[in-house]
């Protein structure tokens, strides 16, 4: 690993001279908070419905149980809906896989709207939700590593991430605001209707294709369905000119023919393969920890401020703020965070830094540079788990869970933004692919999670459970991130070489 170490400067002379990208700093930035606004589909989605969990229950004659099963199968299609959808957009393409995501997610949407009395068409729709509105965050990944330098990936994936994050901020107020104003949860579909067509006909009107296999740097104009529809209203002349059998490399791996003919129907087990590697279970490990035990802590609000502190369905809606302050916030500092990291590990290893046509990362430590910093985070977490769950069991000041919420959102999407982004930049070519393996991962941990969060509580109660939860969380993340420091970097060589 020594000589991998030293700057590859041989090599210099045979880079590329094309650019990573031809879309402008203008044009990354409108990417940014498109993509912002498309993955509210899945942080929205599932947010808007906990504080309906009562009212559902009434609604359709089920008991809790029977509600909250509906939330479990949420997250499993969650867990599988990117396994199909991400591999599908490295071949097909990501606006064509854009548009058909939406369009389901639309469908159930209205479906869900439309339908007030069948327990069963609420399991069916919402499972079909799920399928439509679960693939965005993978593609979103995706795109990010069509369009950005590893180097400069965090500048896009912070403001994008914030927005995302709007979700658990404002979906449990605006459920919990429409079932008290109008004592019906039809209005939360309809709205989440609204928000479907509104994200597909941006889809469809203005984001064109970005995936390398099928634009290569962007230069390449395809056809039909990876136009924008915009584009079929502009004069020929104004388009850029077609560029036929082109070929790319994305951080050294070749892409091979570009163009929209070919295409192979995606294995799912694809993505399931990737989380058996050594360095990559690690990876997806540091990336689904902190995430489950965030969504533990969203799971347990409506319980702890209803039941505990006696709040009504808009206070304890008004609950999910303070968390979801923190999840913003830290989003802007995951995305300085991450390039920062990367300038200073590169500045360690004495390795340039390329910002026009990309850095090869087989010879750049990404793993040391993405996991910078990351132990007194785990340290600060492990505090703030066990001191929220005691500040629960004590029954202290509800302002006092609440800060802690604050401090335990913004740590979760910085670990969870950092690794999320390290599992992409490892499988270069495969980004759809790889951002797919993360949601597996993640979703599947979450709902084993939530699953016990019950009987947890009930046989051991808030302060020993959050205690255990915080403690696995932290110490198996930190035991994680010092195995991939040492030998993740030898072990992505290694299974490289091997093909």
């Amino acid at each position: 690993m020594a000589a991998a170490k030293t700057p590859a400067t041989s090599q210099a002379a045979e880079q590329p001279t094309t650019p990573y990208t031809v879309f402008d700093g203008r044009k990354r930035t409108y990417f940014t908070y498109l993509l912002g606004y498309l993955t509210l589909a899945s942080s929205l989605t599932a947010t808007i419905y906990l504080p309906l969990i009562e009212s559902l229950s009434k609604q359709y004659n089920a008991s809790i149980f029977a509600i909250d099963l509906t939330i479990t199968l949420y997250l499993v299609f969650q867990a599988l809906s990117p396994a199909f959808f991400g591999p599908l957009s490295d071949t097909l393409g990501r606006r064509p896989v854009f548009v058909i995501t939406f369009t389901i997610y639309c469908a159930a949407s209205l479906g869900l709207a439309l339908n007030k009395h069948s327990y069963v068409a609420l399991i069916v729709l919402r499972s079909l939700q799920s399928i439509g509105g679960s693939a965005v965050m993978s593609l979103a990944y995706a795109v990010v590593a069509d369009i950005s330098v590893p180097a400069e990936r965090g500048k896009i994936l912070g403001p994008m991430l914030a927005s995302t994050n709007l979700g658990p901020c404002f979906g449990p107020v605006i459920g919990g605001g429409i079932v008290l104003a109008t004592g019906q949860t039809q209005w939360c579909f309809w709205v989440l209707f609204i928000f479907g067509i509104s994200s597909l006909m941006m889809i469809g009107w203005t984001m064109p294709e970005t995936a390398r296999s099928i634009v290569g740097n962007g230069a390449v104009c395809p056809h039909s369905l990876w136009r924008t529809w915009s584009s079929y209203l502009m004069p020929s002349s104004s388009q850029e000119p077609e560029i036929q059998g082109s070929s790319t490399s994305v951080d050294g791996v070749n892409q091979g023919k570009l163009g929209v003919g070919a295409w192979s129907f995606p294995n799912p087990l694809t993505s399931v393969r990737l989380i058996f590697h050594a360095d990559t279970s690690l990876t997806l490990w540091s990336a689904a920890s902190p995430y489950a035990m965030w969504y533990c802590i969203q799971a347990s609000i409506p319980l702890i401020y209803g039941q505990q502190y006696g709040y009504n369905p808009l206070a304890v809606s008004l609950c999910f703020l303070s968390g979801g302050a923190g999840v913003i916030l830290g989003g802007f500092i995951a995305g300085r965070l991450m390039d920062f990291n990367y300038k200073k590990t590169a500045e360690k290893f004495s390795l340039p830094i390329d910002r026009v046509t990309g850095d090869n990362l087989r010879n750049f430590p990404i793993e040391a540079a993405r996991s910078r910093g990351s132990y007194l985070l785990h340290v600060f977490s492990i505090a703030a788990l066990v001191g929220y769950g005691w500040a629960i069991q004590l029954r202290v000041h509800p302002s006092v869970p609440l800060i802690l919420q604050l401090f335990i959102g913004a740590r979760c999407t910085i670990v969870l933004q950092q690794f999320s982004t390290l599992i992409v930049d490892i499988f270069p070519g495969k980004a759809g692919t790889a951002a797919a393996s993360n949601n597996i991962t993640r979703c599947t941990l979450s709902a084993a999670a939530v699953a016990l969060l019950q009987p947890m509580k009930e046989a051991i109660g808030n302060g020993w459970m959050f205690t255990i939860l915080g403690l696995i969380d932290g110490l198996s993340s930190i035991f994680a991130v010092m195995i991939l420091r040492k030998w993740g970097w030898a072990w992505r060589l290694n299974r490289q070489d091997r093909g």
